[in-house]
């Protein structure tokens, strides 16, 4: 198993967002601008690298019959590490992400891949393969914040793109707008993927 694979895997592959659809309500929720994506996406990497580290490490001392429990409460121990850094440290985007900063433990894609993969594999591994997707989950929400706030405001990272005279699609900031770019990017991957798998087809 190499390293670029499973990172690959996880960017492009599997993309929690993009391919799997896992984690919708923080994608849905705090794509309102860029740096809320950033900002979510980087505290969901450290803690899926952090727990995937640490399961790995301490899989086979976990029960079987208490896995599920454990892993909650490894993850909920990062989760409170993140929530107290960001707090301290970028109050703003704590305050902005609300309450989907301990809402990470409850995560679909940091339990499935400590099941699916953590407790499966080797520490160094894990610790690739919660890189990876965490990396994979920030570009969507990176690529969703910028859309929305662009459109929903004319400027990305906060800096102003289209001018005074730009009109703003509120709608873009608003949750329905979540939906519309998530749609549009989702079945804009699949019509890429079928004509990917079409030229493939022509040419075996």
């Amino acid at each position: 198993m190499k390293v670029k694979d499973i990172l690959f895997n996880g960017i492009i592959k599997e993309n929690p967002t993009f391919r799997l659809v896992l984690g919708m309500c923080p994608t849905l929720a705090v794509t309102t601008a860029a740096v809320n994506g950033v900002a979510m996406g980087l505290a969901v990497t450290f803690v899926l690298a952090a727990s995937n580290l640490v399961i790995s490490l301490l899989r086979k001392f976990i029960p079987d019959k208490v896995r599920i429990p454990a892993f909650v409460t490894i993850i909920a121990a990062f989760v409170t590490i993140v929530g107290m850094l960001m707090e301290a440290f970028v109050p703003d985007l704590f305050k902005a992400l609300g309450l989907f900063i301990p809402l990470i433990v409850v995560n679909c894609i940091i339990l499935a891949r400590a099941e699916a993969f953590a407790s499966k594999n080797s520490a160094f591994h894990s610790l690739i393969d919660g890189i990876g997707m965490g990396l994979g989950f920030t570009i969507a929400l990176t690529v969703l914040g910028t859309i929305r706030e662009l459109l929903g405001a004319g400027s990305v990272f906060g800096i102003s793109l289209l001018g005074q005279a730009y009109e703003p699609a509120i709608i873009m900031i608003l949750p329905p707008g979540a939906f519309i770019t998530l749609g549009t990017l989702l079945a804009l991957l699949n019509k890429l993927d079928q004509k990917r798998q079409q030229k493939h087809g022509e040419k075996a």
